[in-house]
């Protein structure tokens, strides 16, 4: 919450904490110890700012009626030292409070303290976080799935921070293992079938036309040169060429959109420099592995995996989860941080327990590693299913995808809804310029709030700093609303970084958007009495504060005009 709402709800707390310590001095409470109680926002806002459950909550302890000890809270307590101008009680016991106007007052004055640190929070005390998020295969452009990953980590990167933590946005590069096998064969097909067309092409191979086009460039460079070598060095040489070129395309894509990280981390590092083989070693004298049809095999069974695992193939070669527990080992034991959040795709679904029981394994603590898990993106088109394919290498990549829709779009649609849920993107939809649109429908709210002000600069007036009287002539309920849903930002920030969901500042800025529009359709903002015209203007221009700050840490412009 911001300071005023937290220290508002903790001064309701404390002088009902104290009303109830009366009552048991006075003889009118039992003398007991009474369980904590919650303070909460009603769904029907007539019910006032606050609910407070604790007569319900107490009914048990005190053996008495909740209404009655409603009554004697209230007949005990004095909230004018928390912004409450009324209360009553309503239903079965519950106390509802209404804010008075000085808290409405409060709240603009610390916007305007505040500017673009309004909203922060200091909950994450510096406490080091990765988010590791997109990690594409390098073998390949990003698809439509990486886009959506990419706006989910790259906002809730921006929302921890913002939060107070110390962030590194990472991405994990698969630079070894079997989808590099792969690529090299693919790209070998594809080379030699330019001097050779009868070549077969790898039934599983990458069918995209970037490994044609890969294999083309190569050519270009060296000609026939690789025609007739060993197949390992042909297929060695081609990745040599390609891979570099591939990062550097993901890296330029993901800058496009928007999208910059502190670590590129190659999984060829932790093979060259040892560390996989040390965390077999470890788990080997944990007496964690045994051996079993030539290859070794890691007990994940006994630390919540549904079965064991491969962690060395009969070939000898480790497994990419071998790789992973040695990746992961490297974030906590290495490099110190206090929790790693990894963004992934739903299918990955039954990595997680044996990813986080491998760090239990390894005398580390499973649950600092926090996977979220990201459902699929149906691209929609004239009311239609988008078919792709990533198997032909018929995909949507992220670079076409910003070709045909805005990138501001493209960011405030991945964002709009909770990673665990499955996400339409309606393509029409994403370049329509009218309020359907939601993104169009917030940046238009910021553009106008610009708008007003310069019309009224043209007129030589200008927003001055209002005194907290002036501001308490804000009193219409549309007025009211907006403002205490600006009071409630912060208190969005920290729970999308608890619970890692940021698309709840998508929701959150929208909602902000409607309830401005309401506020400018219901209250003119130039009138003849220049405090209450001051007063308003002091909340377009926090409105557009905060509805900037929001947009910042999804990526997204706040425009000031359209």
């Amino acid at each position: 919450m911001s300071i005023i709402v937290t220290e508002t709800k903790n001064k309701i707390k404390n002088i009902i904490i104290s009303a109830a310590e009366k009552a048991m001095q006075e003889g009118t409470f039992a003398q007991t110890e009474l369980p904590d109680f919650v303070i909460e926002v009603p769904a029907d806002r007539s019910h006032g700012n606050y609910a407070v459950n604790a007569a319900m909550v107490w009914a048990r302890v005190l053996k008495s009626n909740p209404r009655k000890i409603a009554e004697t809270i209230l007949k005990n307590a004095d909230f004018s030292s928390a912004f409450v101008e009324k209360t009553e009680i309503a239903g079965p016991g519950f106390i509802n409070m209404f804010l008075s106007a000085d808290f409405y007052a409060a709240v603009l004055q610390d916007v305007c303290n505040k500017k673009e640190r309004y909203g922060s929070s200091d909950i994450g005390r510096g406490k080091k976080v990765n988010v590791e998020f997109v990690s594409a295969n390098p073998t390949g452009p990003m698809h439509i799935g990486n886009a959506r990953g990419g706006a989910l980590g790259d906002c809730l990167a921006a929302v921890l921070d913002f939060a107070g933590f110390d962030v590194t946005r990472e991405f994990y590069v698969n630079d070894a293992g079997n989808q590099i096998a792969k690529f090299s064969h693919s790209l070998e097909a594809r080379y030699l079938q330019l001097y050779i067309p009868e070549t077969e092409f790898p039934e599983d191979g990458y069918h995209g036309a970037d490994i044609t086009e890969r294999a083309k460039q190569f050519a270009e460079v060296y000609n026939d040169k690789y025609v007739n070598v060993d197949s390992d060095e042909r297929r060695k040489a081609l990745v040599e060429f390609s891979l570099p070129l591939n990062l550097k395309g993901l890296k330029e894509d993901l800058e496009q959109y928007r999208i910059n990280y502190d670590v590129w981390f190659l999984e060829s590092e932790i093979h060259k420099n040892g560390l996989v083989k040390e965390i077999i070693d470890k788990l080997t004298d944990k007496g964690l592995t045994y051996e079993k049809e030539g290859a070794l095999w890691y007990k994940a069974s006994q630390f919540g995996g549904e079965k064991d695992e491969v962690l060395i193939r009969a070939n000898g070669t480790p497994t990419y989860f071998a790789a992973d527990i040695a990746y992961h080992y490297n974030k906590f034991a290495i490099r110190g941080f206090d929790t790693a959040i990894n963004i992934w795709g739903a299918d990955h679904h039954g990595h997680v327990a044996r990813l986080k029981g491998a760090m239990d394994a390894i005398g580390l603590n499973g649950n600092k590693l926090n996977i979220v898990l990201m459902q699929l993106v149906r691209l929609m088109q004239n009311g239609e299913a988008v078919k792709v394919s990533k198997r032909t290498g018929k995909s949507i990549t992220l670079k076409t995808l910003l070709d045909e829709v805005p990138l501001d779009a493209a960011r405030f649609i991945f964002n709009s809804k909770e990673p665990n849920t499955h996400l339409e993107f309606d393509l029409d939809l994403a370049v329509e310029q009218s309020s359907q649109n939601p993104v169009y429908y917030v940046q238009y709210a910021h553009a106008r709030i610009c708008s007003i002000l310069r019309a009224l600069s043209a007129e030589g007036i200008s927003p001055r700093e209002c005194t907290a009287g002036e501001l308490k002539l804000l009193s219409s309920d549309e007025e009211r609303e907006l403002v205490y849903h600006i009071a409630a930002f912060t208190g969005e920030i920290e729970i999308a970084a608890l619970c890692y969901d940021s698309a709840r500042i998508t929701r959150y800025v929208y909602d902000l958007a409607t309830l401005f529009h309401k506020f400018y359709n219901a209250c003119r903002v130039k009138g003849d009495d220049e405090s209450l015209m001051q007063a308003r203007l002091c909340l377009c221009v926090s409105t557009a504060t905060v509805m900037k700050n929001a947009l910042s840490m999804l990526k997204i412009k706040a425009p000031e005009s359209m």
